[in-house]
């Protein structure tokens, strides 16, 4: 896909996410061993078959995964995720498709995403594990996704005082690379280095986020912390991911990252019609 088309794509995105309607996010992992479907579309045809589902039902964006980012999964060699996400891009990407993120940390699978027609790169290290990850968005002009991701676990911090920091520093980092503010989209972080206590309290200081006008993605779909509180496995978190999902709407997210697009659709369409009745 070539970069201008490719470029329109993209900016197709920024258009609706400077809309503020929520968009939702269909994950796509095509991993052996992801914490919710791990093995489930690890190969192309059922990967192909589930992205054209998600979009059937509503998807905005699909995000490819190539690497589990669950806690205490196992390191995957570039060559290895790059080999499980290229032809998958290759295949989904295209001018009148879906837009593409890429999930990962590494700055050269950014970099071959992009080239190949993804257009988001959804970075749960937010540019801190691979030091090259910013010159690589800005090369590629990305758009990016920085998680709040301390890279280990501190109860004692003040949450909102460390996102306003971590943020700052993201801000800067994307300066001196020269990736543009309006490319930036923040993401909380929920499961990466919190304490059970503190996935709850970034949701519910998620202002934090949104005062920096870019837009906030949120990721909570069947993660452990809602299993913890309602002492459901993780194929029955549904109903607690819906209600994480759509408090962070009404806290101002602007992307909701998702399993199960048909019911996040169906419940979104419901919280805007009530919305725009007022």
């Amino acid at each position: 896909m070539d970069r201008l088309a490719r470029n329109a794509v993209r900016d197709r995105l920024l258009e609706r996410l400077g809309v503020r309607r929520p968009l939702i996010m269909g994950i796509l992992n095509v991993t052996p061993d992801s914490f919710s479907d791990g093995g489930a579309h690890d190969s192309l045809t059922p990967a192909l078959a589930h992205a054209a589902q998600m979009e059937d039902e509503g998807a905005d964006i699909l995000d490819i995964g190539g690497e589990s980012t669950r806690p205490g999964g196992d390191p995957v060699s570039l060559e290895d995720e790059w080999a499980r996400v290229r032809e998958p891009i290759t295949r989904l990407a295209g001018p009148d498709a879906l837009p593409l993120s890429i999930d990962t940390y590494k700055a050269e699978i950014a970099r071959r995403a992009a080239e190949t027609g993804a257009v988001l790169v959804n970075d749960v290290w937010g540019m801190t594990k691979d030091e090259g990850m910013a010159d690589a968005v800005a090369e590629t002009e990305s758009l990016v996704c920085i998680t709040y991701n301390r890279g280990q676990t501190d109860g004692d911090i003040d949450l909102r005082e460390d996102m306003a920091e971590f943020f700052g520093r993201a801000f800067d980092m994307a300066d001196r690379a020269g990736i543009p503010r309006a490319h930036i989209l923040l993401d909380p972080g929920v499961g990466f280095a919190k304490t059970y206590d503190q996935n709850f309290g970034v949701l519910a200081h998620l202002d934090v986020l949104v005062d920096t006008d870019c837009p906030v993605l949120v990721g909570v779909s069947r993660k452990s912390f809602i299993g913890r509180l309602t002492g459901k496995p993780v194929d029955e978190r549904l109903v607690g991911t819906l209600a994480a999902g759509l408090d962070s709407v009404y806290r101002g997210a602007t992307i909701l990252r998702v399993h199960d697009v048909a019911a996040h659709r169906e419940a979104l369409d419901m919280f805007q019609a009530i919305g725009s009745a007022i």
